[in-house]
């Protein structure tokens, strides 16, 4: 599909600039190929054809004829004031001659923008007639022109009739034919050469350290335009599609070994291994078609969204590599590759680092302004690089930084759409589940005020743990806060919510009691469901048990019954799969029991961690998760030291 966007021609593998100096070795024409006039050029030319052409005009003969018919009909009876009849004869001759003069090549029925001198053609039926457009008359022409025929002949003093009688006679007769006129001119026009000259097969076009300018520029930009115009032929197309096949392959490969190597839980989702490899389509798309439309406008295309949203719903480290990955995927496309590689790569890079808490609106401001200013700094640092100087800047590049900036801030939307397409849950989402206001968790502390307590003590302890080994801490708090929900539908059976009075499990058998306590977490998922909590936090309530016993149960069931069936009072799991799941089972064990110590002491609690977890990784409760031996040592300095704090211990020092 990515191969599929790319340009059907090929890439030029020079990259040149206007008076720097060729940094390459020889370059000879590898084909033949015409020389490209520049832009000014071939207006210039157009322009003078334009400027040059013949327009034609059209003479209407039946409009001159009914004016003379017209003028011997109404002569008498406006230049009634001639009462002898040779006089009159005269003038009447006088007038036919005047409007004969009119008439012999006509009265425009509009005004042109013409010079009088311009050549124009005059059809009088079948004929073209050559002439000047000052030629014909034109109203205000046509007025000044009777009026002064008049002024110097004898008939002065009738002239207000002869002007009547003219302005009651003439009309307008010739009129522009636009339709042939253009057709010509665009004809003329299609005629324009976009090339002027060429160069062979072989010959020498620019000497290594010759510098750029001039004739030796155009000839370059012609080879570069002719080279990446050429589509590919049927000779050298699958050869070509196998390359960029190969190349992209190549590529994606590294991602999803990246992913598989350091992002396991993510590798056996194929949900959101569709999501990424979508975004990344998604970015090669839009760019390849801002390069096919106009490739001046590639830096508008907002690509540091991509690391933004990955790191929303994952990590920096895979948000950063993705992004890296499709920045090199691009480059086979876009102009002058190594300064879009080098831009893109250094934005995202920026965008990791500044943003660290993404669902804080500042924040995102912040790095967009931090985005920003980065792409310009480094335009600006090329471009004196390639100049020499700061003059001649594209201010229209550095307009597009920063409409790439600001449209970055569509990130929020965009993460939004994307939790309800692909069931995922990013920062934001987690941010408003953690508040404790919320409908679920104030129904928890009505309902079960001991579960919500202890909900919010192994939320601080866990994020704590998460924090210290880098962990999605958010993600760990959220699962903490969320995970004994099933404990409303029972929660008297449960040793936070019972008071001094009775236990509810003592008229209970050790299976049944066993039943209840592991059915807060079937429970708890229901719950879950019908509160619409996404898949990543409903992880949690699964696990965070894991597969482990409700060992008192057992072992009072096992006094009286040998044949017990220890599979009744195991939960079912599943295991903890991820740091973060692993992370809510240690703290969730850790802080419960912590309840049960009489007098406890540093040293009583140092003990009390180390059992408890010990007897979790004895019972393979982590193998499913990438977790490692040192980070769960880690986590348990921070348990240690979490307890420590809540019964206000001091530190054993040794006598």
């Amino acid at each position: 599909m990515i191969v599929y966007l790319f340009p059907k021609g090929g890439v030029f593998k020079y990259e040149f600039a206007k008076g720097k100096p060729w940094q390459y070795e020889n370059l000879y024409a590898p084909f033949d190929f015409a020389i490209a006039k520049t832009q000014t050029e071939i207006e210039a030319e157009k322009k003078e054809i334009t400027d040059n052409v013949i327009p034609y005009f059209e003479y209407d003969t039946i409009i001159a004829t009914k004016a003379k018919e017209s003028y011997d009909k109404a002569f008498s009876n406006y230049l009634s004031a001639i009462n002898q009849s040779s006089a009159k004869d005269q003038a009447k001759l006088f007038g036919r001659i005047l409007l004969n003069d009119i008439y012999r090549y006509g009265v425009l029925q509009e005004t042109y923008s013409y010079n009088n001198k311009r050549q124009i053609f005059l059809n009088k039926g079948n004929t073209a007639e050559a002439i000047t457009y000052g030629q014909i008359f034109t109203p205000n022409a046509l007025t000044k022109t009777i009026s002064s025929r008049i002024y110097n002949s004898e008939y002065i003093k009738f002239k207000s009739d002869f002007v009547a009688l003219y302005y009651d006679i003439v009309k307008p007769n010739v009129k522009l034919n636009k339709r042939l006129t253009e057709g010509i001119l665009e004809s003329e026009l299609a005629k324009v050469l976009t090339t002027r000259g060429g160069i062979s097969k072989g010959i020498r076009i620019i000497a290594k350290g010759e510098v750029v300018e001039g004739e030796k520029l155009q000839i370059l930009n012609s080879l570069k335009a002719e080279y990446e115009s050429q589509v590919w032929s049927d000779k050298n197309f699958y050869w070509i599609v196998l390359g960029y096949c190969v190349l992209v392959s190549l590529a994606l490969m590294m991602l999803l070994l990246f992913i598989k190597k350091y992002r396991n839980d993510i590798y056996d989702n194929n949900t959101q291994v569709t999501f990424i490899f979508f975004n990344v389509l998604f970015m090669v798309f839009i760019t390849t078609m801002v390069v096919k439309y106009k490739s001046d406008f590639i830096y508008v295309v907002p690509l540091c969204i991509l690391p933004l949203i990955l790191k929303a719903f994952f990590d920096s480290r895979l948000g950063l590599f993705t992004h890296i990955i499709t920045v090199l995927i691009l480059g086979f496309v876009v102009p002058n590759s190594y300064q879009y590689t080098f831009l893109q790569i250094i934005a995202g890079i920026v965008t990791i680092l500044t943003i660290s808490e993404s669902f804080k609106r500042a924040n995102l401001f912040i790095s967009v302004g931090q985005i920003t200013a980065i792409y310009i700094i480094a335009y600006i640092s090329f471009h004196v690089i390639h100049e020499g100087n700061i003059n001649n800047i594209d201010w229209i590049i550095v307009g597009l930084f920063i409409i790439s900036g600001f449209t970055t801030l569509i990130v929020h939307p965009l993460i939004y759409a994307y939790e309800k397409i692909f069931g995922l849950i990013s920062d934001v989402s987690l941010l408003e589940l953690s508040d404790t206001n919320s409908i679920l968790l104030k129904e928890l502390s009505n309902k079960a005020p001991g579960t919500f307590h202890h909900s919010l003590n192994v939320a601080n302890i866990a994020e704590a743990a998460a924090n210290e080994i880098g962990a999605n801490a958010m993600l760990v708090r959220v699962g903490a806060l969320y995970h004994d929900i099933g404990k409303m539908a029972n929660p008297t059976y449960f040793i936070e919510n019972q008071s001094a009075s009775g236990n509810a499990h003592d008229i209970l058998s050790p299976i049944e009691s066993a039943k209840i306590i592991i059915n807060h977490v079937i429970l708890g998922i229901e719950i879950a469901k019908k509160y619409k909590l996404p898949d990543r936090v409903i992880d949690f309530i699964r696990t965070h048990h894991g597969t482990s016993l409700v060992y008192y149960f057992y072992t009072k069931e096992k006094e009286s019954n040998e044949n017990v069936n220890i599979e009744d009072f195991r939960y079912p799991g599943p295991k903890p799969f991820s740091k973060e799941t692993a992370i809510l089972m240690m703290s969730d064990s850790v802080e419960a029991a912590s309840k049960s110590l009489k007098n406890p002491t540093s040293s009583l609690i140092d003990i009390f961690v180390e059992k408890i977890v010990s007897k979790q990784m004895e019972d393979d409760q982590f193998i499913n998760a990438n977790i490692t031996f040192k980070e769960i040592q880690q986590i348990k300095k921070i348990f240690k030291r979490k307890l420590t704090n809540i019964y206000h211990l001091r530190i054993e020092y040794p006598e």
